[in-house]
């Protein structure tokens, strides 16, 4: 915004809300949201992989991916300069992610395995990890510290979410590629692990999710946590 725009264009300007989660499309959402407002896009969203559990529960847009090209664009409009974007993805449809990626500005820059001590399904291999691209906008500084590119994986048991993602986990990837004064944004936040992991490591964080019963969990889990 200008230093000289008038008050009227200063009030309705879009402002960021900070430290909650908001239940929508985040596509939807992030359009109404200003540019260059975000530190970091910590995300696991869909893979497309069509998901069901053992339980049979499945994930909004898993069996889609018209969302995939315009949700990323609106991440790397919202993120500032010389930030970063951590991706979770689905290594079968890894084609798509990185065209979505590129297409919206974004730099790969890293990558980084999970590795899990049991398999969480069996077909030509037991699959034993999880991954995630790191993508940069710009010129993004170096971590003082890299963190290994093939990292442990605690097991949550899924209570919460059918792919909840462990705060453990979460946590350093914050720590690494934000700023302790940083916003961190996870537009398809499930249970609200990245929010909370976020919050332990001091960052304003702020949620966007679908679905109603995990937007009321996360809700729930960041409202309980002393800010």
């Amino acid at each position: 915004m200008s230093p000289i725009a008038s008050r009227q264009e200063r009030e309705s300007a879009p402002s960021l809300p900070l430290n909650t989660v908001v239940h929508g499309d985040c596509v939807q959402v992030m359009r109404g949201m200003p540019s260059a407002s975000v530190d970091l896009v910590l995300t696991d969203p869909p893979y497309l992989v069509r998901y069901r559990s053992r339980s049979g529960q499945t994930l909004i847009n898993d069996d889609c991916d018209d969302w995939l090209e315009p949700a990323f664009a609106e991440m790397y409009r919202l993120l500032k300069p010389g930030s970063f974007c951590l991706s979770f993805y689905g290594w079968n449809a890894a084609d798509k992610f990185i065209l979505a990626w590129r297409k919206a500005g974004f730099r790969i820059v890293g990558h980084v395995v999970f590795q899990k001590k049991y398999a969480s399904s069996k077909r030509f291999f037991e699959h034993r990890h999880e991954q995630a691209y790191l993508l940069a906008k710009g010129d993004a500084r170096l971590p003082e510290t890299p963190l290994e590119d093939v990292r442990p994986w605690d097991y949550t048991g899924n209570r919460l979410h059918p792919t909840q993602k462990p705060i453990s986990l979460l946590r350093p990837l914050v720590e690494s590629f934000s700023s302790p004064n940083g916003v961190v944004l996870d537009p398809f936040c499930g249970s609200g692990s990245t929010l909370l992991a976020a919050a332990i490591a001091g960052r304003d964080f702020l949620g966007i999710e679908l679905d109603a019963k995990h937007h009321h969990t996360a809700c729930l889990r960041v409202n309980t946590f002393p800010h």
